[in-house]
């Protein structure tokens, strides 16, 4: 089985090409692979798919072996993949995912993705709730980009123990379907720090739809502006909540790591 290591800002997956056919028991799969030291190791997998509505369909994986409906560096990523390997010619693409389909501008230097602008949807922000994980309350905010996330404020984000408090926040019965949990701390009106505790796969380095959730709730209360840029564990992504059409508009680098193949 061949595979290509790829990631976006840190945020790691291995991506697999299923366009001819697709390996059994893909939670299985991701579960052996993602494995950082008995696997090539990774966030999860993406699967690069046919799609009868889109130019590709994307599939995507956690490191526990459960089905994700969206990632967004993955899906740069996703874009990087399909025009560098040849399957399209086509800069701009439509990507079926289980959230919907998304629109990827892909940005070339030397015939070569380097980075994409990916239309991500329109966020829906809720009313916050109050919940209880680790040792402490936390006033948490609802926000769905076509997966779920709660959005957190905190004094210092980086001096938060994640692997304490993440669990109880992504386990929360105010999120019967588990929740991404960002913790985040607005600096000024154009920026914004940011910890992800991934749903499926643990504190991770970044996350595309996690930094456009925490930027339309910090923008629906008033502390952000509508263009900022969010600030990860592995760089910085520009988002862009735009007033007319609603929709939110992520860019972010791509880069491929390695190529390799598993002996079965």
């Amino acid at each position: 089985m061949e595979f290509t290591k790829m990631h976006g800002l840190g945020n790691d997956y291995i991506f697999l090409d299923c366009m001819g056919s697709t390996p059994d028991d893909l939670g299985e799969l991701a579960r052996r692979l993602s494995h950082r030291r008995f696997g090539v190791g990774g966030d999860g997998i993406i699967c690069v798919c046919p799609s009868n509505r889109a130019d590709f369909k994307m599939r995507m994986f956690n490191a526990d072996g459960s089905e994700g409906a969206m990632c967004g560096n993955g899906i740069r990523c996703f874009g990087k993949y399909v025009y560098d390997r040849g399957l399209t010619d086509k800069a701009h693409l439509t990507i079926e995912t289980l959230s919907g389909e998304r629109e990827i501008s892909l940005m070339l230097r030397e015939k070569r993705v380097y980075a994409a602008v990916v239309d991500m949807g329109v966020p829906a922000v809720e009313p916050p709730v109050e919940l209880t994980a680790g040792e402490g309350r936390w006033r948490a905010v609802p926000v769905s980009m076509g997966n779920p996330h709660a959005v957190i404020e905190a004094d210092d984000p980086a001096a938060l123990d994640l692997r304490q408090i993440g669990p109880g926040v992504e386990r929360n019965p105010a999120f019967p379907h588990r929740v991404n949990a960002e913790f985040i701390r607005v600096l000024n009106r154009g920026e914004l720090e940011l910890r992800v505790w991934e749903r499926g796969s643990g504190e991770t380095m970044a996350c595309g739809t996690g930094a456009c959730a925490a930027a339309a709730a910090m923008v629906n209360a008033g502390k952000l502006d509508r263009e900022a840029v969010i600030h990860l564990a592995g760089g910085d992504l520009h988002v862009r909540w735009d007033e007319k059409s609603g929709h939110v508009f992520m860019t972010g680098p791509a880069v491929t790591v390695f190529d390799g193949k598993l002996d079965n």
